[in-house]
């Protein structure tokens, strides 16, 4: 007797666990390390069945990727959107930034630390949209009078900075006595604090 073909909802359904699973396996494993038959065991399912929703493995992995920078970029964009002045618009940006990290340390470590070449082209879009508002909050400020410096600059080394400190915070290295969220809100006031002094 011949199965029933799945519904729409049913195959959009497992499509999610499936990559659900996948993000663990990608962040655990790496690239490399995750076969398409680990992605099936792990489901309980024939090892051919993921190959009824996915191509192979990269697309897979670009699946995965670009739906993380997307949540990403969604996460800045209404940091962005809230209504407040422009220093605590900064500060709200930089905690939708580390909130998310926190919240997706598998997406996170797929986004930032597996290798580049394996990034999809694809997936640029929703990584530009998210620099977009990081970029935009600091030239709002910039305009503002609340920071001085070359916005582009001053973008980039926000950005390095609340990378940093998560990437060390995620890997267990903040270690000498100092905790993740006293060092955010210490970089965000200090940045704050040149920028008057500054004026």
């Amino acid at each position: 007797m011949a199965r029933a073909a799945l519904s729409e909802s049913e195959l959009e359904a497992f499509r999610e666990v499936l990559l659900k699973s996948a993000v663990q396996l990608f962040a655990e494993h790496g690239y490399e390390g995750v076969t398409m038959r680990a992605l099936a065991a792990e489901l309980g399912c024939s090892p051919m069945t993921p190959y009824r929703y996915f191509k192979n493995k990269a697309e897979i992995f670009q699946a995965v990727q670009t739906a993380a920078f997307e949540r990403f970029a969604n996460a800045l964009e209404d940091a962005y959107r809230e209504d407040h002045p422009h220093h605590e618009r900064l500060r709200a940006l930089c905690w939708a930034y580390v909130n998310f990290a926190l919240a997706e340390p598998h997406a996170y470590r797929i986004m930032f630390e597996l290798d580049p070449a394996q990034r999809p082209a694809l997936r640029a879009d929703a990584d530009l949209r998210s620099w977009k508002f990081m970029h935009k909050t600091v030239e709002d400020a910039v305009a503002a009078g609340v920071l001085v410096g070359d916005p582009d600059v001053l973008a980039h080394l926000l950005w390095s900075s609340v990378h940093g400190l998560v990437a060390l915070h995620l890997s267990g290295m903040l270690i000498m006595g100092r905790q993740l969220h006293e060092l955010i809100e210490a970089m965000l006031e200090r940045q704050y604090e040149v920028s008057k002094a500054e004026v």
